[in-house]
């Protein structure tokens, strides 16, 4: 039975999976857009919304959440003051996949996960 046994493994450890993500939520905070496998960027999309959510309270206990996943002090910076801010009267849906189509050496499925621009 698959009981509490939800989510993608992405063959890999549960340790190098909280890394993967957390590093690409960096990445993806800095430069607001990343191309990555479609699984990956399907497995990032929850968790960074989470912590945009997370920034958007603003205080102190925020910041502290927040320094949980996102070890540069720069990127945390940005997305306390630059990134909530744009997402605060937005309730949700705050990143996009793109599909890009199969990569060449092994036929996975790519894709760009971004930050949805403010509207």
């Amino acid at each position: 039975m698959r009981h509490l046994s939800a989510g993608r493994k992405l063959n890999m450890n549960s340790s190098h999976r909280v890394a993967l993500a957390r590093s690409q939520a960096t990445a993806l905070f800095r430069h607001g857009r990343i191309k990555t496998t479609l699984t990956k960027a399907k497995n990032l999309q929850p968790f960074v919304e989470k912590l945009i959510t997370t920034a958007r309270g603003g205080d102190l206990h925020a910041r502290r959440l927040i320094s949980r996943d996102i070890h540069d002090v720069e990127v945390q910076r940005k997305l306390m003051n630059e990134i909530a801010p744009r997402y605060a009267e937005r309730p949700g849906g705050y990143t996009r996949i793109y599909r890009l189509g199969t990569r060449r050496g092994d036929a996975t499925q790519e894709a760009y996960i971004e930050l949805v621009a403010d509207e």
